[in-house]
């Protein structure tokens, strides 16, 4: 059995919205498919939440993501602190919200995806932004994980 000694923490990616029913949902299900297909379980850690979390994850979601084999019908929106953004090296916003991470600001990189809210839209809409959520996620991996497999 080899040992390994990795002092490393993982990189810490958050993907925030208002009422962490919709896109951050989405985003944060893509990121742990990202993570496992990447074998990057324990060198990405990821977190969710919402400044005023909703009471359920929005139905239209729900639907659209059980399309991409994901089952959100038992996630539970979550707050999320400030002292849990500033432990981030990257947090993604859905395009609602106004973080404030403090004064850390300047070592949490802060990426405002800027998109559309589900909730109500038809499911298209929703398919869309799903798709554009996924993209966006793969993107922010290829940008945060090392890629260094030099032989």
């Amino acid at each position: 059995m080899t040992t390994t000694t990795d002092t490393t923490d993982p990189i810490r990616l958050a993907f925030v919205c208002v009422q962490n029913a919709g896109r951050s949902q989405m985003a944060t299900e893509f990121a742990e498919r990202e993570r496992e297909r990447r074998d990057l379980e324990g060198s990405i850690a990821i977190l969710t939440g919402g400044t005023h979390p909703a009471d359920h994850v929005h139905e239209e979601v729900i639907e659209v993501m059980h399309e991409e084999g994901f089952d959100l019908s038992e996630r539970t929106p979550r707050e999320i602190t400030t002292e849990q953004l500033q432990s981030c090296d990257y947090v993604a916003t859905m395009g609602c919200s106004t973080l404030d991470v403090g004064e850390n600001a300047r070592t949490v990189d802060i990426r405002d995806w800027d998109l559309p809210d589900p909730a109500g839209q038809d499911r298209e809409r929703v398919r869309e932004i799903r798709d554009e959520v996924k993209h966006r996620v793969e993107t922010l991996f290829d940008e945060v994980t090392p890629s260094e497999s030099a032989g």
